[in-house]
């Protein structure tokens, strides 16, 4: 039996200390891959660094330590190439997961409309990509969707909600995680693929699920619209 185990957050705006409790809980759950679908698109990176520091005991950064990421960086980047991020991961980079430098590997985010990122024309709006073989469509706001989006993926992930959900509409499904900040429950969520099926759930940070696993029935007929 194959397993991906996917941790969908979104909406931190700020609060660190929900992404990471949202973080730990979803890899205690079986994530080995994460999606942060904005509501500050900065959060991950101030997480990360965050997250070096209390790996340092707090201390100050120093030149050895530059050198010693620099190593680890080169390390992975010099690997052969990996699968994307929804992928089934690899036994190498699943090992490096603990490393604060690396764990950014692992994670696909989106930016939100009022962050300088969704101006830049470097960082993509909207990400698409594959859980097993089903094509997903990744953003922060689903009114950003375009009717290509909407032809050619069968799955939306999406932030921009006060609580986790699942809906579907005809053969496409739109999840949300809900929200880790200013909402009456900080949620986060999981999409699994267990052999073909593929089920999501979300859960609020005391580990309470509040939506239960429900398998979604992916008509995978579907194919690309190709102009």
């Amino acid at each position: 039996m194959s397993q991906d185990v996917i941790g969908i957050l979104s909406d931190s705006h700020g609060d660190l200390a929900a992404f990471d409790a949202a973080y730990e809980l979803l890899r205690a759950k079986g994530a080995q891959r994460f999606i942060f679908l904005g509501g500050r698109y900065s959060d991950l990176d101030e997480w990360i660094l965050d997250r070096r520091e209390r790996s340092r005991g707090g201390r100050e950064y120093s030149g050895a330590d530059f050198i010693q990421d620099v190593a680890k960086w080169l390390a992975v980047t010099e690997q052969k190439p990996r699968p994307r991020s929804l992928s089934v991961p690899d036994d190498a980079l699943k090992e490096l997961e603990e490393d604060p430098l690396l764990v950014r590997e692992h994670f696909l985010r989106t930016p939100e409309r009022d962050s300088i990122q969704y101006r830049d024309p470097s960082i993509p709006r909207k990400v698409l990509d594959m859980v097993g073989d089903t094509l997903c469509c990744l953003t922060y706001d689903k009114n950003d969707l375009s009717r290509d989006d909407l032809v050619n993926a069968l799955i939306f992930i999406h932030g921009k909600e006060s609580e986790p959900k699942l809906v579907q509409i005809g053969p496409r499904f739109f999840l949300t995680p809900g929200r880790l900040a200013g909402a009456a429950e900080q949620t986060c969520a999981l999409l699994e693929r267990v052999d073909k099926d593929l089920r999501f759930s979300a859960f609020r940070l005391d580990g309470k699920a509040v939506v239960e696993p429900q398998t979604l029935a992916v008509d995978r007929r579907s194919k690309l619209s190709v102009k």
